[in-house]
């Protein structure tokens, strides 16, 4: 870990131990050396104020009458875990007048009070950082409540699908696994029976759910996360092929700093461009990322989906054709 989360952990430990902590302790759960440990402790002493007391042989701890006054300074928190916090704290302010708002009422109490102990003063100023929805859809609240309580209660689930690529209306009868949120959206992963295979599910696209009283049938979450997480995008499989995307030098400054997929491999050519490979299933989704970057982004490989590129670029120009 790097020494900012040391630092954190370090905090962590000697603010909640009862008994003064052992070097050697501190040592295995840092993942560092004796040297570091006393490094760190002196940081956190000495730069932060923070009452350590204590020495190498009986162990650290915090002094207890300072411990629980004591809150590091400024803003200790990451990226991901400020952009939870918000996120939930701005999810719940839109939730009133709704069944759940007097039961959520105490967690949005405890979010504002974990952020105010992040504060060096009386409170964040949280309206000042935002949590923008991008592009989400308007679903039947009926069939969303149908869909999670199908999944919490390992339930078969059946309703109306009408899908997007070609607006044909199905019935289906499936085996929730997950409910996934994806790019503020809601994706429902099942067993499909009558396909006898996996398939995700646009939770907006679903109509008329309806719960049964048949078990749901349980996949291995190794099975799961193979399938669902193994390709581009949301709706995966088992990848395919591998995509080879070749970035100009200015987008790739963008590109090189992106996570498109946990088995991406990005390398930088001699030339200043950024040449990207992910696995892949459907090529839909993948297709569209691409696009988004227009002339500054080249599928190389496969020749099939080069070609499939192509032939939505060629498309997309006719509809300029005087």
């Amino acid at each position: 870990m790097d020494r900012y989360e040391r630092i954190l952990s370090l905090h962590r430990i000697l603010k909640t131990a009862r008994y003064p902590v052992t070097v050697a302790r501190l040592q295995d759960e840092l993942e560092c050396s004796r040297a570091t440990v006393y490094r760190d402790l002196a940081f956190l002493r000495d730069a932060l104020m923070a009452p350590v007391v204590g020495d190498g042989e009986a162990g650290f701890r915090y002094d207890t009458e300072d411990a629980e006054r004591f809150e590091l300074p400024g803003l200790w928190l990451t990226s991901d875990e400020l952009h939870a916090l918000l996120a939930a704290q701005q999810l719940l302010s839109r939730s009133t007048g709704g069944v759940l708002s007097g039961a959520l009422a105490p967690l949005q109490s405890r979010i504002d009070k974990l952020l105010a102990e992040h504060a060096t003063g009386d409170r964040w100023p949280v309206e000042r950082v935002r949590v923008i929805p991008h592009r989400g859809r308007r679903m039947d609240e009926h069939a969303f409540r149908n869909v999670c309580s199908a999944v919490l209660q390992r339930k078969q689930l059946s309703f109306d699908y009408r899908a997007r690529s070609t607006d044909e209306k199905t019935r289906r009868t499936v085996s929730p696994q997950r409910i996934t949120h994806y790019r503020d959206n809601w994706y429902l992963d099942a067993w499909d029976h009558e396909r006898d295979a996996l398939r995700s599910f646009s939770v907006d696209r679903i109509g008329g759910a309806r719960l049964l009283d048949a078990a749901a049938r349980d996949l291995p979450e190794a099975e799961l996360d193979q399938h669902l997480s193994g390709s581009y995008g949301i709706f995966s499989g088992p990848p395919k092929g591998i995509a080879t995307i070749v970035f100009s030098e200015t987008s790739a400054r963008w590109v090189a700093d992106e996570h498109w997929h946990s088995q991406q491999q990005g390398r930088w050519l001699p030339d200043g461009r950024y040449e990207l490979k992910v696995p892949y299933s459907a090529a839909r989704e993948l297709l569209m990322d691409v696009l988004h970057y227009g002339a500054d982004a080249e599928v190389v490989e496969p020749p099939a989906l080069r070609q499939q590129v192509k032939s939505l670029l060629q498309l997309a120009l006719s509809n300029y054709d005087a």
